[in-house]
C-alpha cells in the first residue's frame, strides 16, 4: 500500500463568529471601499464620450474651478501625490486637453494649463453631476449630508 504524504489540509475553514468587530460587513472600511468603487463605476459610462477615466476627470474639475495650478497645489486639491498625478497629468497632455508650463521664476515649477480643447470639454461634462445625482437618488439635504459626513471623515483620517 503506498504511503499517504504529510500535506496540509486546503480546505477552507471558518473562523469562529466570537468576534462580529471583525467581520467584513461591520468594517467601515470596506463600506467606504465599496462605495467609492460603485461611485467610479457609475462615472464610466458618462465619462466614456469624453475620453476620461474618473481620476482624469477629478484633475479636469480642479483645472475648471482654477486653471494654471501647479502640480503641488493640484496634488494637493485631489490629496494625491506625484507619483499618482503625474502619469496622469501626461496622459491628459499627450490627449491634448492640458500643456505643462515651467514658470518663468523657477524652472522646477511646473503649472498645468488647460488648452482649447480641455476647456471645450467642460461644456461637453456640464450634464454629469445631475446625470450622478439622478442615479444616487439622494434628495438636496441627503447628499449635503454624506458629502459633509464624508469630507469630515476625510479630514480625522488625515489627522
Amino acid at each position: 500500500m503506498a504511503e499517504r504524504e504529510n500535506t496540509p489540509d486546503t480546505t477552507t475553514t471558518t473562523m469562529p463568529t466570537s468576534a462580529p468587530q471583525l467581520h467584513l460587513d461591520a468594517q467601515l472600511c470596506f463600506a467606504v471601499s465599496a462605495a467609492a468603487r460603485a461611485m467610479s463605476a457609475a462615472y464610466a459610462p458618462l465619462l466614456e464620450p469624453l475620453g476620461l477615466t474618473h481620476p482624469q476627470y477629478l484633475v479636469m474639475l480642479v483645472l475648471w474651478e482654477h486653471d494654471g495650478l501647479r502640480v503641488t497645489d493640484i496634488g494637493t486639491r485631489l490629496h494625491l501625490d506625484s507619483g499618482t498625478l503625474t502619469p496622469l497629468l501626461k496622459r491628459l497632455q499627450g490627449r491634448g486637453l492640458v500643456e505643462r508650463r515651467r514658470t518663468v521664476e523657477d524652472e522646477r515649477v511646473v503649472e498645468i494649463h488647460l488648452t482649447d480643447a480641455g476647456r471645450a470639454l467642460h461644456h461637453q461634462a456640464l450634464e454629469i453631476p445631475a446625470a450622478m445625482a439622478c442615479r444616487a437618488a439622494f434628495d438636496g439635504a441627503e447628499f449635503a449630508d454624506l458629502r459633509r459626513q464624508l469630507l469630515t471623515l476625510t479630514a480625522r483620517m488625515r489627522g
